[in-house]
């Protein structure tokens, strides 16, 4: 029998390798707050696309997701 273990403990017990730093040095930001972000935009707008929707939205936590959900029903 083969045991395997995920590990979800914290993202404190991972280290980002040279490449993922690299990207974080040189990535295109701006305030997300405000609409600005390039990233979070082209990640709004490529779900939106894929579920066919007319806009999407990024959150950092499903529990934030729900509460939206259940906020504007």
């Amino acid at each position: 029998m083969i045991t395997r273990t995920v590990g979800l403990r914290s993202d404190t017990v991972t280290k980002p390798t040279e490449t993922m730093r690299a990207a974080m040095a040189t990535a295109d930001f701006d305030d997300d707050v405000l609409g600005y972000d390039p990233t979070a935009l082209c990640l709004e707008t490529e779900m939106a696309r894929i579920t066919g929707k007319e806009a999407a939205l990024f959150v950092p936590s499903s529990t934030m997701g729900n509460l939206i959900s259940v906020l504007v029903h």
